[in-house]
């Protein structure tokens, strides 16, 4: 039995508790008698380091004997009942209480003031713990596990019902529906992800055609977004029986993003700015949801001829190199982003032909191998193939034929991983989102024209079609 420490994390529908710190106990903090009995100056302590932090209470213990979510004993009630009103009143944060069974699944509860001297407890519908592998327990009865379909067997037979049970069961977000956003998706759809989140402000042009998968001349002509065309993509490829698909017209740097993308257990960046980037980094680490990024770089000879191609995948998360370190984005240039100078011709006009934002050779065979590059670092970070979750950051040199792995940490100098970042969620102290006036801009000029009376009439019956065909497929059983 051990205290640790939590800080909050609120999504759009979602809150979480990190634990990032534990406060264990010296001698005579405890009295172990078959049962394990806290001291009062174990519990002093504890709520003074919390009060320091600006952090909640946690305390966690172990049933070795357990497997699967553990329930409480009356032992283990009268226990946090008595410990929920000093935790709230240092803290004026719930006592978390969690309890790791002998398979090490981990279990949580909160204990919500409910009125004066009341505090009722609130089981957490899940538990993510997240280091060199990703795992994530969920709490049977509000999370029943869904019964795989026929078509799931061939994925089933691949990694096991186990973890098809927790792939049905999560929330992951795909921020980015372009090129490389549009196949991930698809990939998760036909994987039996259960909930998908798609995350981009743009609409979609006819110059996307050539690298987006599943949008048509049609969605052009519509007036579609890029997430309004993949979220029907993915309804139409979904295997889970229980597959629900948001799209969100929202960038990750704008406050209804970010919160949509915090309610997420994973994250696949598929964006090629700094802004953004340098958001899901912040995510990555101090509201510790594990980012999944990836990225192309093409090498021409004037602008004719192909030299070399390299694109690249690595998992961003607590224990691993963040996106900064390995030079996935510049933060001198979150900055100019944000001030709008990458949306402004004459700015880019003065940028050397070689900058990042000029860089536009992204097609579509290059992202669906970078697609696929991310997805198989999510089956590793999930899975663990052969025991093996972390293969580095990965990349491939398409001159060469050759993909490599790099194991480096973080600088010593990262912000992210060090102790005022790392796992302390709303209480990080960064704002990294604001206000958006390209984002802001794009939506205004498609509503414009989807309200357009030729546009509201194509719209809708191509909606009823979508509809009629969704009905349809329903028919066909899984």
């Amino acid at each position: 039995m051990t205290f640790a420490l939590w800080h909050p994390s609120q999504g759009r529908d979602r809150r979480s508790s990190i634990v990032n710190e534990l406060v264990l106990p010296h001698d005579g903090d405890r009295l172990v008698h078959g049962n394990a009995e806290v001291m009062p100056q174990y519990v002093e302590r504890a709520l003074a380091e919390a009060l320091a932090r600006g952090a909640g209470v946690a305390l966690m213990h172990a049933h070795p004997l357990g497997s699967g979510w553990q329930g409480m004993s009356s032992d283990d009630r009268d226990t946090e009942a008595s410990l929920g009103p000093s935790a709230f009143g240092a803290t004026g944060l719930p006592l978390l209480g969690m309890t790791m069974a002998g398979d090490e699944t981990v279990a949580a509860r909160l204990w919500v003031r409910s009125g004066p001297r009341r505090y009722q407890r609130r089981e957490c519908e899940s538990v993510r713990v997240i280091g060199q592998r990703l795992q994530v327990f969920f709490e049977p009865r509000l999370r029943p596990a869904p019964t795989a379909g026929r078509t799931q067997v061939r994925s089933v037979a691949a990694w096991g019902p186990t973890a098809q049970a927790m792939f049905a069961r999560l929330r992951v977000g795909v921020v980015g529906a372009g090129n490389v956003g549009s196949i991930v998706a698809e990939i998760l759809a036909r994987t039996g992800i259960g909930d998908i989140r798609l995350i981009d402000f743009d609409s979609l042009e006819v110059l996307n055609l050539d690298r987006t998968l599943g949008a048509t001349r049609l969605d052009v002509l519509l007036a579609r977004s890029k997430v309004e065309t993949a979220a029907r993509a993915v309804r139409r490829s979904a295997v889970s029986r229980s597959q629900r698909v948001e799209a969100i017209e929202f960038s990750v740097a704008e406050s209804d993003g970010f919160r949509a993308a915090l309610d997420c257990d994973v994250l696949f960046s598929c964006v090629d700015r700094p802004w953004p980037r340098a958001v899901l980094n912040l995510m990555a680490y101090a509201h510790a949801i594990p980012v999944i990024d990836g990225g192309i770089l093409v090498r021409t000879i004037k602008g004719e001829r192909m030299r070399g191609a390299e694109w690249v995948a690595q998992v961003a998360a607590p224990t691993r190199r963040c996106l900064e370190c390995v030079g996935q984005y510049d933060p001198g240039l979150v900055s100019a982003e944000r001030e709008g100078y990458f949306d402004r011709p004459s700015y880019i006009a003065g940028l050397p032909e070689d900058h990042p934002i000029k860089r536009n050779e992204n097609v579509f065979i290059f992202g669906v191998a970078d697609a696929s590059l991310e997805a198989l670092q999510f089956l590793s970070l999930a899975v663990a193939p052969g025991g093996i979750s972390n293969v580095g950051a990965q990349t491939y040199t398409a001159a060469a034929g050759c993909l490599s792995s790099d194991y480096s940490p973080c600088l010593s100098t990262c912000l992210y991983s060090g102790p005022d970042i790392l796992g302390r969620g709303d209480h990080s102290g960064l704002v990294v989102t604001g206000r958006h006036e390209t984002a802001e801009q794009t939506r205004e000029t498609r509503r414009r024209e989807q309200r357009r009376l030729p546009k509201r009439i194509l719209r809708s019956g191509a909606g009823i079609g979508d509809r009629i065909i969704e009905l349809l497929e329903r028919r066909v059983a899984n």
